[in-house]
């Protein structure tokens, strides 16, 4: 008889559509917000965005740990270890916020030779909104850092419903503090900061009491009794530091090809902006899916069914075409209202429709192969692959193409996504062959 698979259907739906709401709304609470901003004027909306490349920079970091905390989590708990997937709880808790506050410390003290060091000699204003942004941003990484650990620990338990409340709230009120402290009070770009500085207090504070209370399978019981235990950090560290690099050199990619974008003028850094925030939004879905597929593949290795991990990165797979396929047309069919909506000059909206249009084309073809599986594959412990593929095709592919486009052929910001299409589609075929290779199933993470 055959064995019964460890989630129905059910079971997927009840965990993905909690996440797929949760990423959603933030991108589009994202992108209210980039259009409350914009109406500032196109200074503060570059200055956004130009410091937001080095925000997501240091979050994904923290994200990438929290990430690791989780599937060691996932397994001990597919194992029925629960002790065990306490303590990897504890240390990860305990790990993001050191090193998040001392993220903290150092962007305070270097902010202004950091920003002038990236971006070098841009408009006046903008710089100027950047120090401000940059500055209320830096003092939000702990909140971040914290409240992504208490939510990979919720999901690696398949509680998928907690931190979308928690996100659907917090983004909710971010919204309405940057309507009030941008067209009520008037304090633009320091505004939407704010605002953000707020709800991620709020994202941390009540993450941290919800992983308290007793009714969770999973939870922390004394946060002052955490101390280290370096055998559970160093195997964090093993899963989320090739990750953390992979993010991080996937966002100085970014950087680097913001940094030529920069030099095409106020008008091209808001195209780019606005294309940005809706590639985000058409992808961010289908994100939600990788991330679901992470609870269930490291459950499954953790229950010693490699089996039925094969079986759901196919799966999971199926649905990431699909959602993508129906992402891509919805934001197609809203990106003219949403460059109005955000106040955009003519002839950047033009450039920004330009450029969506041709991801709506591409992004279906390609996206879901080159991302979708290696998060089943990372949640295995194979995440130096990952690593090593993302990084040499971001850099050889993506940014050197941009460059090279953008500087010496004259293409404009359409350059950026022209590198990242084919970059996509490098991984893609790489992470296709990992799969069936079946290599990705030889890694050991719990012990």
């Amino acid at each position: 008889m055959k064995e019964k698979h460890l989630f129905s259907n059910k079971d997927i739906w009840k965990l993905l559509l909690p996440i797929m709401v949760e990423q959603l709304l933030a991108s589009l609470m994202g992108m209210v917000d980039t259009i409350m901003v914009s109406n500032v004027g196109s200074a503060a909306i570059s200055a956004v965005s130009l410091v937001d490349s080095i925000n997501i920079l240091v979050i994904q970091l923290f994200s990438a740990l929290a990430a690791g905390g989780a599937i060691l989590c996932s397994q001990y708990m597919g194992g029925k270890n629960v002790r065990r997937a306490e303590n990897a709880a504890n240390q990860v808790l305990l790990t993001v916020t050191a090193l998040s506050t001392a993220m903290t410390v150092i962007c305070l003290l270097f902010r202004r030779p950091l920003l002038a060091l990236i971006f070098g000699a841009v408009e006046p204003a903008v710089m100027s909104n950047s120090e401000v942004y940059f500055l209320y941003t830096s003092l939000s990484f702990p909140f971040i850092a914290i409240y992504d650990a208490g939510a990979s620990i919720f999901r690696s338990q398949s509680n998928t419903k907690c931190p979308m409340i928690i996100s659907v709230i917090s983004n909710f009120m971010n919204i309405f503090g940057n309507a009030v402290l941008i067209w009520g009070v008037g304090i633009g770009v320091a505004g939407a900061a704010i605002s953000t500085l707020v709800s991620r207090i709020f994202c941390a504070v009540v993450v941290m009491i919800w992983l308290h209370r007793p009714c969770y399978a999973l939870r922390v019981y004394n946060y002052r009794a955490i101390r280290p235990e370096w055998k559970y950090i160093r195997r964090i560290l093993a899963v989320g530091v090739p990750s953390g690099i992979e993010n991080a050199m996937f966002q100085f990619g970014k950087l680097a090809i913001q940094s030529t974008v920069s030099t095409l003028g106020t008008v091209a850094i808001a195209a780019q902006a606005m294309t940005n925030i809706m590639e985000n939004l058409n992808g961010i879905a289908a994100i939600g899916v990788g991330i679901g597929l992470m609870t269930v593949v490291g459950q499954s290795i953790g229950a010693g069914r490699n089996d039925e991990a094969v079986y759901y990165i196919k799966k999971f797979t199926g649905i990431g075409e699909i959602v993508i396929i129906i992402s891509c047309a919805v934001v197609f069919a809203a990106g003219r209202m949403i460059t109005v909506l955000g106040g955009m000059e003519p002839e950047s909206a033009e450039m920004c429709l330009y450029m969506l249009t041709a991801i709506t084309i591409v992004k279906p073809i390609v996206w879901t192969l080159a991302f979708i599986p290696a998060y089943g594959m990372r949640a295995a412990g194979d995440v130096k692959f990952s690593m090593i593929v993302s990084c040499i095709s971001m850099w050889m592919l993506r940014v050197v193409l941009c460059v090279y486009l953008c500087r010496v052929q004259g293409f404009g910001p359409i350059a950026v996504w022209i590198g990242m299409f084919t970059d996509w589609t490098a991984r893609g075929i790489a992470f296709l062959w990992r799969f069936h290779s079946r290599k990705w199933l030889l890694h050991k993470v719990t012990a």
